[in-house]
């Protein structure tokens, strides 16, 4: 029989990032390479604190390997500063490798201030992106939406909100397989009129885009009930909505379980629903899609939820080989670079 020669896609991953590492980064690391032959995962950070937990867990040989690094960048520090100074942090090293060639990926769930900032300093912008947006995966009634920008660039203008909408619909298409995906601007009311001087002039500019399916304006209440595939603001904006969405969802899913537990009556009707009702949450879990990809990057760049546990490193992980096998990072380019007359 003949060897299988495919390339593998190697992802360098944080383990020392996030409230739950190593432990959970590890899980997640192993089972990405338990799941697929084609990803091999470089574990960066501090050897003699990963190594112990890695050799408790049964994983193919040869698909992870330790690149040992001695400085942690908290959440505390300023993140240009921290980037800049701590030269052998497991974020700045992990980024380096992929500004390299050393990994086609990089995955933290540590710093978002920091991986934003090497995204930029280290890793760099392709040409003729303006800004790097973060891009969100988020649940619907219609299944996901993306968020971009969900939080990287707080002060945007109107050139940006373009890419940004051409990036995501490029995303969307190619990752989550949604041909000719919807994209909506986030505003006050759904009326070409309607919000401050910068959504009125994107609106207008998103609307002259020949390359995407821009349907309009969209309010906040409409995103969950799945009115775009892509859904575009600054992220200063994406961030709040985001935060919303993850804590009102984490309200419900509470309450509802609350409410199943309160009374012999309740209980056996939750026992009755109980596979439906799993079935239904597991739709609305955010770590089921992975993390929010930089997007516009000479390499790609994916930031977790800090709180991020195995699963969601796993399926980061898997995100990243989708990404590299749909030549995202190439696609962007040929389209921001011969569709540049376009917002002219």
């Amino acid at each position: 029989m003949q060897e299988d020669k495919t390339e593998q896609i190697i992802v360098a991953v944080d383990a020392m990032g996030g409230d739950n590492a190593p432990l959970e980064i590890v899980k997640g690391s192993v089972d990405a390479v338990n799941k697929s032959k084609s990803v091999k995962v470089v574990l960066i950070g501090q050897e003699d604190v990963i190594r112990p937990v890695l050799s408790q867990l049964p994983c193919p040989k040869g698909q992870i390997e330790i690149r040992n690094a001695t400085e942690v960048i908290s959440t505390e520090e300023t993140p240009v500063m921290a980037v800049r100074k701590k030269k052998d942090s497991s974020i700045v090293v992990g980024e380096r490798m992929v500004k390299n060639g050393e990994a086609d990926a990089f995955v933290s769930a540590g710093s978002t201030g920091a991986v934003l900032a090497g995204g930029s300093l280290i890793v760099g912008r392709l040409k003729g992106v303006e800004r790097t947006p973060l891009g969100a995966l988020i649940p619907t009634a219609k299944g996901v939406a993306f968020l971009v920008d969900s939080g990287a660039n707080m002060d945007c203008k109107t050139t940006y909100l373009v890419q940004f909408a051409k990036m995501g619909a490029i995303y969307m298409e190619h990752v989550m397989g949604i041909k000719n995906p919807r994209v909506a601007l986030v505003n006050v009311g759904v009326e070409e009129e309607k919000g401050n001087a910068l959504a009125k002039e994107a609106h207008q500019l998103l609307k002259d885009c020949r390359d995407i399916n821009f349907i309009g304006n969209i309010e906040a209440r409409e995103i969950p009930a799945g009115g775009a595939d892509v859904v575009v603001c600054d992220g200063f904006v994406g961030n709040v909505v985001l935060k919303s969405y993850e804590g009102v969802s984490g309200v419900l899913i509470s309450e509802i379980k609350k409410s199943l537990m309160g009374s012999l009556r309740t209980k056996i009707g939750g026992a009755l629903i109980k596979p439906a009702l799993k079935e239904m949450l597991k739709n609305f879990d955010t770590s089921e899609y992975g993390g929010a990809p930089m997007l516009g990057l000479n390499g790609l760049v994916v930031k977790t939820h800090g709180s991020a546990k195995a699963k969601e490193i796993r399926n980061s992980i898997l995100q990243c080989v989708t990404f590299k096998e749909q030549r995202i990072k190439e696609k962007i380019q040929e389209n921001l670079v011969s569709g540049s007359e376009d917002t002219k």
